[in-house]
């Protein structure tokens, strides 16, 4: 079963995407199948509409282009979200995607009781994001926490996908350390792809 790669970043010369090709390269020279998803330059619409939502409420999808999403999901055995942090959390193109695929009937659903049931245990979730602000500015301001809440418990937990690797790669002026740090975050990353113990 392949790894799942998923950017979403406009700018083909970005931080973002050196860091998918880097981990596709590494990856792949360790026998890993991979697949890419650019949501960017593949024109994934990130607008929920009318006809979402009808979906969501029906419990039947129609739209191609999310069945298309979740067949690449359900081919693989791990998905790796690499994007850059907006305003401290994941941008508008890559929520929309989540949004849109990870819908009821398919990523999760609700028993009888209540309760929910996450239906995506086949596939571990890694995170990649490219952040401008330092490791003590996360942690200063209490980002580091919020960004686990929404995106590691709130989407992976909730559609019952095992976390996998979390490697923030660090912007800064310094073009050594931004290395340093792209090398250390895709071999964290690279390192727990279909690992046996999952995290």
């Amino acid at each position: 079963m392949p790894t799942l790669i998923v950017t979403a970043h406009p700018d083909e010369d970005s931080l973002t995407h050196a860091a998918t090709l880097q981990l596709r390269e590494r990856l792949e020279a360790d026998g890993v199948e991979v697949e890419l998803a650019h949501l960017a330059q593949e024109g994934f619409d990130p607008r929920f509409t009318a006809r979402d939502r009808a979906d969501y409420k029906g419990g039947a999808i129609t739209g191609p282009d999310v069945l298309a999403e979740q067949a690449r999901l359900d081919r693989a055995s791990d998905v790796v979200l690499v994007f850059p942090v907006f305003w401290w959390s994941m941008p508008a193109l890559l929520k929309g995607w989540i949004d849109r695929v990870f819908i009821t009937g398919w990523a999760f659903e609700l028993g009888d009781d209540g309760r929910v049931l996450g239906k995506l245990g086949h596939l571990t979730a890694h995170l990649l994001p490219v952040s401008g602000f330092s490791e003590a500015s996360f942690a200063r301001h209490g980002y580091e926490e919020s960004f686990s809440t929404q995106i590691e418990h709130g989407v992976f937990d909730y559609c019952g996908m095992p976390r996998g690797a979390k490697a923030f790669i660090r912007e800064s002026e310094d073009a050594a350390s931004v290395k340093l740090g792209l090398e250390a975050a895709v071999a964290k990353v690279a390192a727990a792809v279909g690992a046996p113990s999952k995290v």
